[in-house]
């Protein structure tokens, strides 16, 4: 299986470059766009309410703790990069295209 340009492997486990979509009608991955694993959440942008529920549904479908799964990079912006950690990109990459 080829590992997608949104996933990279790091010292801690991987890196997910993200493009958030807030206020979505369902918590969902929705793809692939510019480069980014396209990821909706109901959630607004206020606070960072659409970090954490990104974080959450990422931990979810890759079956980690919530705490394993960190926005590292983009926090007031809808592109973000995730930090998880115990996982490597081959395996994130698995969960995500099932």
């Amino acid at each position: 299986m080829e590992i997608p340009s949104y996933l990279r492997d790091a010292p801690e486990g991987c890196r997910i470059s993200v493009r958030v979509h807030p206020r979505a009608r369902r918590n969902r991955v929705a793809g692939e766009h510019g480069g980014a694993l396209k990821v909706e959440v109901t959630a607004p942008p206020e606070g960072g309410a659409a970090n954490v529920a990104v974080e959450e549904l990422v931990a979810s479908l890759l079956g980690v703790a919530k705490r394993a799964v960190t926005v590292v990079v983009g926090h007031g912006s809808r592109s973000k990069t995730l930090s998880v950690a115990g996982v490597d990109a081959a395996s994130a990459a698995a969960a995500l295209d099932g």
